[in-house]
């Protein structure tokens, strides 16, 4: 068993359907509402590794925002989860379309492709990454 990695992400959001909707438009996600006595929770599944692929990713859930929301202008407060692509301006197309936004541009990263950073429906920022085709 690995130990020291990370098995699990939630995302923090003002409305967490919009959110999933965003996260299943984008990335086709599977996003379901937990049906849990205690909390509001939305188990998020990103898939599974097939044959071949490098990394099978992680599942995480949403929830609803609690405290301040995200404030333009401040520093990032958070862990921000990076999502390898196959097409990097695809993705952002569909990110924009989903009312995402960019919040740092696409740059090349010496050897290993394409990196760039946005903001989902609810202001979390996430990154995407599309590697270097061998």
């Amino acid at each position: 068993m690995a130990f020291n990695r990370p098995v699990h992400f939630e995302i923090h959001a003002e409305d967490p359907e919009r959110a999933g909707r965003f996260y299943t438009d984008v990335f086709g996600w599977d996003v379901k509402k937990w049906d849990s006595p205690v909390m509001e929770y939305w188990i998020v599944m990103t898939g599974t590794a097939e044959a071949g692929e490098k990394w099978a990713g992680i599942d995480g859930g949403i929830v609803r925002r609690r405290g301040a929301s995200p404030v333009e202008g401040q520093a990032v407060n958070a862990f921000v989860n990076t999502i390898t692509v196959s097409s990097f301006d695809e993705i952002a197309t569909r990110i924009l379309s989903a009312g995402g936004s960019v919040a740092v541009a696409k740059a090349a990263l010496a050897e290993m492709g394409w990196l760039g950073y946005f903001k989902d429906s609810e202001g979390n920022i996430f990154g995407i990454l599309e590697e270097k085709k061998p």
